[in-house]
């Protein structure tokens, strides 16, 4: 337990400090080559520099090399290889709006370096119920994980700060159960993810003054579910993020196709003081956030922090979880 100190001291660190030195120098080389955004929630429609990920994917990286120095396991290889890939995947739509399917295919090829590493364990381990065998069928499981976990905090990033403070607050929960099930190594990749994504979080959160985009966002995400893969808590990290699946699930069932969101109408207007209401438009997607409007117009700050709120939550349903599957393991 000692060796692991050292290690997860630097990792944490360099992840923290270089994505927290580095956003500043990217938001000025966006600003300076007008590489920027409507931030439409904003009566004065101020433009907002777009995508972050660059810094965030330095972070990370940096952050995992040294660690993969450290502890040079097939499990830690296949974060940074798939980190690296989802992070292309989403550069690429942050250059060119791509159809609805890209993403989601394109995810599931960054899934790749998790079989062919074998860095996975085919046992998917229930609380209450234990652990089932599906070899097969675990295999196309990891398939559509990086998809789905990519596409479900890419569609939560529809204000200020709620991506990367949704991704730090999961992040942070995740790392715990990690602990708590003795996974020490993945559960100190994990802090790597929390304290990249907490360090954007400084300029992402309201009001804004840089976007993750999806270079950003679908990175979050893909990280996020490579390390549930290779950490062997699938269905911990799946509870940990429930708000983000339940929006996601809101939105596919009332657009009913695959559709990148950028391309529809907007589920949410404005009151004269500038604090978000539902829309009145029939045709518009069903998200979490229109949820959270449906009584009363809420700002977009508070919309936020409810958001964190049920993030926190479902973080401690995490933890929960995962102390019941500990003892069942002890």
């Amino acid at each position: 337990m000692e060796q692991l100190i050292i290690p997860a001291i630097i990792a944490i660190v360099v992840a923290f400090f270089s994505v927290y030195g580095l956003t500043p120098l990217v938001i000025r080389a966006l600003e300076k080559r007008k590489i920027t955004v409507i931030d439409a929630n904003k009566k004065e429609k101020p433009m907002i520099p777009r995508p972050g990920g660059l810094s965030i994917i330095i972070g990370i990286e940096s952050s995992l090399i040294i660690l993969y120095a450290f502890f040079p396991i097939s499990e830690i290889l296949a974060v940074i290889l798939t980190t690296i890939f989802a992070f292309i995947v989403g550069l690429i739509d942050d250059r060119k709006t791509m159809g609805g399917w890209f993403k989601p295919l394109a995810l599931a090829f960054c899934a790749a370096p998790i079989l062919l590493l074998g860095a996975y364990d085919s046992n998917l381990d229930f609380p209450l119920f234990g652990s089932v065998s599906i070899p097969l069928l675990y295999m196309a499981l990891v398939v559509f994980m990086i998809p789905i976990m990519g596409n479900t905090i890419n569609s939560i990033d529809v204000l200020n700060g709620v991506a990367s403070g949704f991704t730090t607050i999961a992040s942070f929960a995740l790392s715990i159960c990690l602990f708590i099930l003795g996974n020490y190594e993945i559960g100190i990749v994990c802090l790597s993810l929390a304290f990249s994504s907490l360090a954007f979080y400084k300029y992402h959160k309201f009001p804004s003054r840089i976007f993750p985009g999806d270079s950003g966002s679908v990175m979050f995400g893909a990280t996020y579910g490579v390390i549930a893969i290779v950490g062997g808590v699938e269905v911990i990290a799946a509870i940990a993020i429930l708000p983000a699946i339940i929006n996601s699930f809101l939105f596919l069932s009332s657009v009913k196709k695959i559709v990148e969101h950028r391309q529809l109408k907007n589920s949410t207007a404005h009151t004269p003081d500038w604090k978000l209401k539902s829309t009145l438009e029939k045709h518009a997607p069903i998200t979490l956030v229109r949820l959270l409007i449906a009584q009363k117009p809420l700002s977009e700050k508070q919309i936020a922090t409810e958001i964190f709120k049920l993030a926190i939550f479902s973080g401690i349903l995490g933890i929960i979880t995962a102390f019941f599957m500990g003892v069942e393991l002890a």
